[in-house]
């Protein structure tokens, strides 16, 4: 009997991403599949779901955001964004929109590889649904809204909290900086980005062991935060 081989769909117009990625995700354990532009991409999710998408935004019948936003109304699967590296507002977009991860092109095959990982595994433990997070010596309890470190209780403020129980429900993925304002201060503070890094400071001296380092609470440049969770 064969072993199992996650299935990952790769949909970008460019045949020499295929020839690439083809091989070397082949030899990482993993079925590639191909599609060539945002039609077939679309019909082969409906058709056989993947365990994950890698997808371009750049199509030549459909903008990639599109896509996403299309994939997203029947497919909760880890979809992995490329992305050219002049286009960072679209980016954040289609993470704002529901992508798990992206990957600037030119990209490197490992770095891809661990973005697919982790994604894959982030997705496995959100539908595992578990209230409590463990993450090095710091335990989130969602259902009592605990948080200790060390088995110490942390004092958090209400939007400390907030903010943590958000970076934590995405379950490692990135957290757009307006993503974060909205659901944490509402529509009106959804540029506030200064006011974000202020509290996530407070929150990295209250559970990194070393907040000017840290290594829970991450920053995507000009993006925004993810939560290490191993």
């Amino acid at each position: 009997m064969n072993a199992f081989r996650p299935r990952v769909l790769v949909i970008d117009d460019e045949p020499q991403i295929h020839r690439f990625l083809r091989p070397a995700l082949d030899a990482a354990g993993y079925e590639p599949v191909r599609a060539d532009n945002a039609t077939d991409g679309l019909k082969e999710i409906a058709r056989k779901v993947p365990d994950a998408v890698v997808l371009d935004l750049g199509l030549p019948d459909m903008d990639g955001k599109d896509v996403l936003q299309k994939a997203r109304d029947f497919y909760d699967g880890p979809i992995i964004i490329l992305s050219a590296r002049d286009r960072e507002t679209e980016k954040i977009t289609a993470l704002d929109m529901g992508a798990d991860d992206y990957v600037e092109k030119p990209f490197g095959i490992g770095e891809l590889l661990a973005r697919l990982r982790v994604a894959m595994r982030h997705r496995l433990i959100r539908n595992e649904a578990s209230p409590v997070v463990q993450a090095g010596d710091v335990s989130v309890d969602l259902v009592n809204r605990l948080v200790t470190r060390g088995g110490e209780v942390i004092r958090l403020s209400p939007k400390e909290y907030d903010l943590l129980a958000k970076l934590l429900e995405a379950g490692g993925k990135v957290v757009t900086h307006k993503q974060l304002l909205t659901a944490v201060w509402g529509p009106a503070h959804a540029e506030d980005v200064q006011y974000l890094r202020v509290f996530v400071g407070q929150l990295r001296q209250k559970l990194e062991n070393d907040p000017a380092s840290p290594k829970l609470i991450t920053t995507e440049p000009g993006v925004g935060y993810r939560f290490y969770i191993p």
